[in-house]
């Protein structure tokens, strides 16, 4: 550290309290990120209303975006929908195409965008 000194100067303990006071500002920002999301759920984790198509896949006229991307991917493994070969091709049987839009192969990237159609935008 001594030696740091002498090439820097006092500018080391400029550069070492900014360090302190970064570190102390990313603890104050991830405890409020906690406390904030111990709330009411906002963005894709809020119940919205969705599609009659899709609530009659969910079984619940609402859901939130995370909820219905997790059954439709529990219904795809149960159902052993994935292309062996390619797995990120999905087949889909009569029930995915109601809400895939009538495909007959989807890409699991594409799952999130097909579904986004479903949800109701917020007023």
């Amino acid at each position: 550290m001594a030696s740091s000194t002498r090439i820097f100067g006092n500018c080391c303990r400029a550069l070492c309290g900014a360090a302190k006071t970064s570190a102390s500002t990313t603890t104050t920002t991830t405890t409020a990120t906690v406390t904030k999301s111990r709330g009411r759920p906002n963005g894709i984790l809020k119940p919205q209303p969705v599609s009659p198509a899709l609530g009659k896949f969910l079984g619940n006229s609402e859901a939130s975006r995370t909820d219905a991307v997790k059954k439709v991917w529990e219904y795809i493994k149960t159902h052993n929908l994935q292309n062996p070969a390619n797995k990120r091709e999905i087949h889909c049987d009569e029930k995915l195409k109601m809400i895939f839009d009538g495909k007959d192969k989807v890409g699991f990237l594409e799952i999130a965008r097909l579904l986004t159609q479903h949800f109701q935008k917020a007023t």
